[in-house]
């Protein structure tokens, strides 16, 4: 896996955590949906720590050389 690709993966399961925290928060104002909050806050919680573990090996990973670029 190359850095660019890690970071698009963490940007990919951060718009995941953000699409399921915005259903979580429309859940909470649909009183025949509130059963449905505790399972969409955690599975955004899990996309977040997903975005964060790809975030944290693009920080590790050496940066992508693109060869048509002169250094």
């Amino acid at each position: 896996m190359t850095r660019d690709e890690a970071i698009e993966k963490a940007r990919e399961a951060a718009r995941s955590a953000a699409a399921l925290a915005g259903r979580a928060e429309t859940a909470v104002n649909h009183t025949d949906q509130r059963s449905k909050v505790p399972l969409l806050a955690a599975a955004g919680a899990v996309w977040a720590d997903v975005s964060r573990s790809y975030s944290a090996l693009a920080a590790v990973l050496p940066e992508t050389v693109n060869e048509n670029t002169e250094a």
